[in-house]
């Protein structure tokens, strides 16, 4: 017949005295008081281990901040373990293992490792840009959290003051926060995603369109361009954008090696694009010329456009939209409308909009598509771009553009 052990009291607990050596104090179903010399009390549950069958002990805590109560709510939980063959030592030590790990994984660390994988997808301007998005607006006072903590009312609070500035910078935000979830739940850092639904509670934000003026105005501005107090560099930089229908990126990075002067040819590797994927442009006679105005002053320089005060570092992407606002451009041209500019004249010449796109470096949806444009656009495309020089020098009246053959 099985000994009956007599439950403890908190009396008994309480009043326990420490002897020379230490001593157990038995509850019953292997909770047990353990007192030291030194006066200490610790629970320990005693137990079999699961398929090893050895006998084992597990620490619940110390007396007085453990109580008798609790110490048998924790002996329960441990024998209710044991039932389903699971190791309460074993259960704990995992569930230590994870809380450290989720609480090491905060927004800022999961943030940083998914933005490495995101500069492989982006151009090295754009991941830029989510850095300081981050830094500015989120890892303030969000950072520190851990990513499995993150829930929608916090967010919500946080974007709710940049909304009322910024409706177009909190639906960007939104956008990448759920990026980062994503990654998250894809690399077994987060278990959901509670933000999916965030961009729904603020107002969607009017979409507005690159500031760039009308074909009408492009004689104006080709003339404003020939007498405005800006540098060489500057002015062929500008022209460059122009003919080229590139980004301002795209177009204050170039490198001389980037150019094959024999096919007339500007090859963007992945790296410098948007959509990470190489471009080749066709160079016009009206371009090529703007590369002999421009290669006297930068030939000692890797860059077609060279920075100001170091010939070894392009000039800076944002050279050509203040320029333009000195020349008088304010709210109404910046050199990414340069773009616009070109897609519209363009359209109404009625050429096809698959070239125009295709000139643009658009990306569609249709993957099928986009690697036939990809494959065979580029005479299709020279010739597009003959024509698009052609009208920019008829509108610089032949002697204001540089770029004048």
């Amino acid at each position: 017949m099985a000994r009956k052990t007599t439950s403890l009291t908190n009396t008994e607990v309480d009043k326990a005295k420490p002897r020379e050596k230490e001593y157990n104090l038995s509850d019953g179903e292997g909770l047990m008081l353990r007192v030291k010399p030194t006066g200490s009390k610790l629970w320990l549950f005693n137990y079999t281990r699961p398929f090893t069958k050895k006998r084992a002990n597990i620490s619940f805590g110390t007396y007085p901040e453990l109580s008798l109560a609790n110490a048998r709510k924790k002996r329960t939980e441990a024998r209710e373990l044991l039932a389903e063959d699971i190791d309460p030592k074993e259960h704990r030590d995992e569930q230590t293992r994870n809380s450290v790990r989720a609480n090491s994984n905060t927004l800022k660390h999961v943030f940083l490792l998914q933005l490495e994988v995101k500069k492989t997808e982006v151009s090295a301007d754009h991941a830029h840009d989510i850095l300081r998005s981050f830094e500015l607006h989120l890892l303030p006072k969000l950072g520190s959290t851990p990513i499995g903590k993150l829930d929608a009312p916090t967010v919500i609070d946080v974007l709710k003051p940049i909304a009322a500035k910024s409706p177009e910078t909190v639906k960007r935000l939104c956008h990448r926060m759920n990026e980062v979830m994503i990654y998250a739940l894809n690399t077994g850092l987060a278990d959901h995603n509670p933000l999916s639904g965030i961009k729904h509670a603020f107002e969607k934000p009017i979409k507005k369109h690159m500031p760039t003026i009308s074909p009408e105005q492009l004689p104006t501005l080709m003339k404003t361009l020939t007498t405005a107090s800006i540098s060489l560099t500057t002015r062929c930089l500008i022209e460059w954008q122009l003919h080229t229908m590139v980004r301002p990126s795209e177009a204050a990075g170039a490198r001389w090696d980037e150019i094959d002067t024999e096919s007339a040819l500007w090859v963007i590797p992945a790296e410098r694009m948007k959509m990470k994927e190489q471009h080749i442009v066709p160079l016009t006679p009206q371009t090529m010329a703007l590369l002999d105005v421009i290669r006297p002053s930068n030939n000692r320089s890797p860059y077609v456009f060279a920075g100001a005060r170091n010939i070894n570092k392009p000039t800076n992407s944002s050279t050509a939209n203040v320029a333009l606002k000195r020349m008088g451009y304010h709210k109404e041209l910046v050199a990414h409308g340069l773009r616009s500019l070109a897609s519209t004249i363009l359209n109404n010449k009625g050429i096809n909009g698959d070239l125009i796109e295709a000139c643009l470096a658009h990306k569609g949806k249709d993957e099928v598509r986009n690697a036939y444009n990809k494959a065979d656009y580029l005479e299709l495309r020279r010739e597009v771009m003959k024509e698009w020089s052609a009208h920019i020098e008829k509108a610089a009246e032949g002697n204001l553009s540089l770029g004048s053959k």
